[in-house]
């Protein structure tokens, strides 16, 4: 297919580090924005990793990617972030041993803030942000309130490891491939306290499609250990692999990103973190709360009016609660 399009912006923050190493050839190839869509890549680091940067950015030269127009590698906001079509935030400061969580959070609000301030003053207002960096919910919420100018329906945080992480779970369990597994919903915070949801869930077992209970005919795992191990499973992997979980990461930003560039299929709904505002689901306003949504036009759309059983209002409850506890801890270091 001939290349003729403008190349589009797109910039991916702690680009020096393992997600991002990644990520950066899966953009490059064409794999999330479109086989005829040219990128400009922006890669943002904090200045003593920009030699670690400079190697990453001679890989991308080496992979030869037509699509791949520019490489810029910075240290400077002013740079990185202006005329953005797209943002993919995935630095943050990590929690450190012996850290209080308030800590943590004052620290991304620095960051976050101060990224959100750059977005405002020097990328397009049509640009959509993702934020990956944890407390990814949180941290999103920040940046867009920071970004007065840019439509909060802009910025999303990514939950869609979590969502594909319950469709794998269920399709192991039900023994068919993962694509054969829809409508699995991530509610809340991308925390340990979120709530994966298979109350709406199908599974097309050889061309016969069924709610998930009827397939996998056990309520105790879908209720108990099943909700459990999605919960638990960036844990699972750092005790593994003593390092966090950077390819299925990196795997699920591909998928969220090109599910905003292109939309969801119909029928079927993807969860995100987005912008709470007069939702049916009983969800406060003014948070960053993953809900199941569907995108048309680059334009998200909560899907609304599903049941929800009180099993399910509990636990979409104590996530919203924690959320509500982040933002208030967070929005006071925000005016400091």
């Amino acid at each position: 297919m001939p290349i003729s399009a403008e190349p589009i912006r797109v910039l991916v923050t702690g680009a020096a580090g393992q997600i991002a190493y990644s990520l950066l050839y899966s953009i490059a190839n064409g794999d999330v924005f479109g086989k005829d869509q040219p990128v400009v890549l922006m890669l943002l680091d904090i200045p003593p990793m920009l030699p670690v940067l400079d190697g990453v950015v001679m890989e991308l030269q080496d992979c030869a990617l037509p699509l791949l127009k520019e490489v810029i590698p910075t240290d400077q906001e002013e740079v990185a972030f202006k005329d953005l079509d797209a943002a993919i935030l995935v630095g943050s400061m990590p929690r450190k041993d012996g850290m209080e969580r308030k800590d943590l959070l004052k620290a991304n609000v620095a960051i976050f803030k101060s990224q959100g301030a750059a977005l405002d003053k020097y990328a397009k207002k049509t640009v959509k942000v993702l934020v990956v960096g944890n407390p990814a919910n949180t941290n999103c919420l920040i940046a867009a309130k920071s970004a007065p100018s840019i439509p909060k329906e802009n910025f999303s945080c990514l939950t869609r490891l979590d969502h594909n992480r319950a469709c794998s779970q269920v399709a192991s369990r039900c023994g068919v491939p993962a694509d054969k597994v829809k409508n699995v919903i991530i509610w809340g915070n991308h925390s340990s306290t979120q709530y994966p949801d298979v109350h709406h869930c199908v599974v097309n077992v050889q061309g016969s499609v069924k709610p998930a209970f009827d397939v996998v005919k056990d309520d105790d795992w879908l209720k108990g250990s099943f909700i459990a191990t999605v919960q638990q499973r960036g844990a699972a992997v750092i005790k593994a692999r003593k390092l966090s979980s950077a390819m299925s990461a990196a795997k699920a930003i591909c998928d969220h990103m090109r599910n905003i560039w292109m939309g969801t299929a119909e029928g079927e709904f993807i969860s995100m973190g987005v912008y709470s505002s007069g939702n049916t689901y009983g969800v406060p306003d003014d948070l960053i709360y993953s809900f199941p949504v569907t995108i048309k036009d680059k334009t998200w759309k909560i899907v609304d009016a599903l049941t929800i059983n009180d099993f399910s209002r509990a636990r979409m409850d104590a996530t919203a609660a924690e959320l509500v506890e982040e933002r208030d801890a967070a929005t006071s270091f925000l005016s400091a």
